[in-house]
């Protein structure tokens, strides 16, 4: 939101008031607590008739500074509040200094001068990161009376500004307005289904505004010089959180707000669904399904999208009678052929459904202040919407779907959460207008922990729309509803990789687009894109999304590509591991793995697939396309084709390849198994070795997978023409060098070490 006109005016009826001075400091041994007067203070009648700014600062983790600045102290402080997880105890250390006084947390520091005019310096590296001048700490009352907090975070020369959620608008922040606000909005508007208050850019630091409700952002926008984030309250609360790596500001950040949970490595194959308003009973699902097996193509997960209950009665969790009478049979034998089932859900309950009136009755419905019970006509006829803040509506909800989980389904689709009332009293005396945002935490937390309590750990999954920040806990997210053509899917990579910077480690969207029906062409690029996406889902909305529908080629590519994906399994579930132990992405934006190359910066229509792949989808009609690569040799894995780096390169593909390139020094573990994602991995695993060179050595960890033992090892070292070799994998296992036709080194069952010659 804009206060100012321009650099000296106030817009018309806004009041503005900065702290300008320290007038007083209370240091203790771990926290410290500043006292901004909004006006410079000469004498003890300057002290009256005029605010004092509270200005608290600590620690809760290493390299994390909290600062919270409050206006009225007194004001009520409803709910709800983001968990923090990785908050502990004060863990900064406070040092004064004559008139300085800094707090410390690990190599960050905030440094006050107390004899100088308002400023707090962020320090880390021997470098000032960011700082808080003259206009950075202050309320705002504007011409309707509403109050507002406001901090500034001044961008240094070329700073860059990413994250804020999974944005459609530019990659780059910098010159946005972006207000924190859920909305389903599709994938083509400044609107956005996850928004998360959470930035971070390229000099080393991240900054979460621990409120809610709705964060305004002015990115370089109304002060182009600052980085500006306001709420209506009487408090505002901000974490700086330091790198300074990229990688490292998120590690920091998910160990504060949560880790993904790691999804079932099931769940890597593709997903097929009924899409949404097509007509299917058992026999298309099984026209699908058995089509996909005839052609060759393996499936996951089947998905029945909304149309599997009763029209107007959503969400009411009974299957259609007359679509489906036998529903527990039909799931049965879908399971036979070695599916997972995934069923779509909302929280909202329409008035034609019997669980309306019972959720009225038994109060688990949101209401109005008058008492009665909010609905509308969006959507479904007369809905009304669970009130998640209450326990018992929670276990309603859950046990409702208890009972789809009895009879055969594995995970759910949840869909919808961001078109939340502020007209409405929640059961546990929320404030409305925090509660938007939050809501589908407790949506998405509700579902997520009854499947964790049914399946068991690690066998928990979602397919959710929207989130907020936290909601990384509760893995899988889809982009939303895009349109079918190449700018839709350019603009759905560049939401996932936005979502990515924001803490959330995996993502998927619908190949070939949602809205309307893609051309053949879009349909085989996005069928790349969305197997080389950490999960991979075919979806549309009135249209089916089977590939034979798209011509023979399409099956050929869906084919080819599906079985790549499960050979790349082990690779993949080892980039899962990595995101739910440190919450760094399975689809990483160019500048996460290369923040010091000025050409990455930018970067949002290519990406790192893990550690070691770099995939750059193809958005043209004649397969034309333009991507970066880094310094050193890469390796197309499709092709064997080699491109030395850094330089742009401008290639043409036909559709079985794109740009799949290995990083120098990489090995990439290939399963043998390309029927199904989970198999025993380890077992003739395949290392496909790329450009090592000299010196170079490379540690491979294959994950456990399907049957009994455990991972397996790699330890590669080149020296010379010698390649060395060492594994406690008791079973075989091969290595190739170079690209894909390169020849085969086989090591039997038992060998530990292997001493091979490294090709010129």
């Amino acid at each position: 939101m804009k206060f100012t006109d321009g650099y000296w005016l106030m817009r018309p009826g806004v009041t503005a008031r900065y702290a300008t001075e320290v007038a007083d400091v209370r240091a203790d041994e771990d926290r410290m607590t500043l006292y901004a007067p909004v006006k410079h203070v000469h004498g003890r009648g300057d002290t009256l008739n005029s605010p004092l700014l509270t200005v608290e600062c600590w620690s809760p983790a290493e390299g994390v500074i909290g600062v919270r600045t409050t206006h009225h102290a007194g004001s009520a402080r409803r709910g709800p509040e983001f968990a923090l997880p990785g908050a502990e105890q004060d863990r900064g250390k406070v040092i004064r200094d004559g008139d300085a006084v800094e707090l410390s947390a690990g190599e960050l520091t905030l440094r006050v001068d107390t004899s100088r005019p308002w400023q707090l310096e962020f320090r880390a590296g021997g470098r000032v990161l960011t700082s808080v001048g003259e206009r950075g700490t202050g309320f705002v009352t504007d011409a309707d009376g509403r109050h507002h907090m406001l901090g500034q975070l001044s961008l240094g020369v070329g700073e860059l500004v990413y994250g804020l959620g999974e944005r459609f608008t530019p990659f780059v922040r910098n010159g946005q307005v972006v207000d924190i606000w859920q909305a389903d909005g599709g994938t083509s508007s400044e609107q956005a289904y996850k928004n998360v208050p959470f930035h971070l850019t390229d000099r080393g630091y991240g900054v979460f505004v621990n409120h809610p409700g709705k964060v305004s952002y002015e990115i370089g926008s109304e002060s182009v010089g600052q980085v500006q984030f306001s709420v209506e309250d009487q408090s505002l609360e901000y974490f700086v959180v330091h790198g300074p790596t990229p990688k490292r500001i998120l590690e920091r950040y998910t160990a504060l707000t949560g880790r993904p949970a790691l999804p079932p490595a099931w769940a890597l194959g593709p997903w097929l669904t009924t899409s949404f308003t097509t007509r299917y009973d058992e026999a298309t699902v099984n026209r699908f399904v058995g089509g996909m097996a005839e052609r060759g193509i393996p499936l996951s997960v089947f998905h029945l999208d909304c149309f599997w209950m009763r029209e107007y009665q959503w969400s009411d969790f009974v299957w259609d009678p007359d679509t489906f009478p036998d529903p527990a049979g039909m799931l049965a034998r879908l399971k036979e052929r070695g599916l997972r089932i995934s069923a779509w859900i909302n929280p909202y309950i329409a008035q034609k459904s019997e669980l309306f009136a019972e959720g009225m009755r038994e109060g688990h419905l949101v209401r109005r202040p008058d008492g009665s019970v909010w609905q509308w006509d969006l959507w479904q006829p007369g809905m009304a919407l669970v009130d998640f803040t209450d326990p018992a509506a929670r276990d309603w909800y859950r046990g409702k779907l208890r009972t789809l989980l009895d009879v055969g389904v594995d995970c759910f689709k949840t869909d919808f959460g961001e078109r939340i009332p502020t007209d409405v009293v929640w059961h546990d005396g929320s404030d409305p207008e925090r509660m938007h945002n939050y809501y589908t935490h407790l949506y998405n937390q509700t579902v997520f922990e009854l499947l964790r309590e049914e399946r068991g750990e690690g066998e928990a999954l979602l397919f959710a729309r929207s989130a907020t920040a936290g909601g990384q806990q509760y893995p899988v997210h889809w982009g939303g509803d895009c349109e079918s053509h190449f700018n839709a899917m350019a603009e759905s990579l560049r939401g996932g990789l936005s979502l990515g910077l924001s803490g959330f480690g995996f993502w998927s969207h619908d190949i070939g687009g949602f809205e309307g029906t893609p051309t053949p062409a879009v349909f085989k690029r996005w069928t790349q894109f969305g197997l080389l996406s950490s999960h991979s889902r075919l979806h549309g909305s009135k249209s089916y999304r089977v590939p034979w529908d798209f011509g023979e080629e399409a099956v050929e590519v869906t084919r080819e590509f599906t079985l790549l994906k499960h050979r790349l399994a082990p690779y993949l579930q080892r980039a899962a591991q990595q995101a739910h132990a440190t919450g760094v992405p399975v689809m990483r934006a160019m500048v996460l793995e290369f923040p010091d190359d000025p050409a990455a910066a930018a970067l949002d229509r290519q990406y790192l697939l893990g550690d070691d792949l770099l995939v750059a989808p193809v958005f043209t009609e004649d397969g034309t396309v333009e991507y970066y690569v880094p310094e050193g040799r890469w390796t197309n894995i499709l092709t064997g084709d080699r491109v030395d780096g850094p330089r742009w390169v401008r290639e043409q593909h036909g559709f079985h390849t794109l740009p799949l390139l290995a990083r120098p020094d990489s090995v990439i573990p290939l399963g043998a198994d390309d029927q199904r994602p989970v198999s025993a991995w380890a077992e003739d695993v395949e290392l496909r070795v790329h450009a090592f060179a000299d010196g170079a050595e490379r540690t491979v960890v294959i994950p456990r997978g399907e049957g009994p033992g455990e991972s397996a090892r790699f330890h590669l070292r080149r020296t010379g023409d010698r390649l060395r070799v060492t594994t406690d994998s008791p079973h075989p296992w091969q290595l190739r060098i170079g690209g894909p036709d390169a020849v085969p080194h086989v090591s039997p069952a038992g060998t530990h070490e292997a001493d091979l010659p490294f090709p010129a």
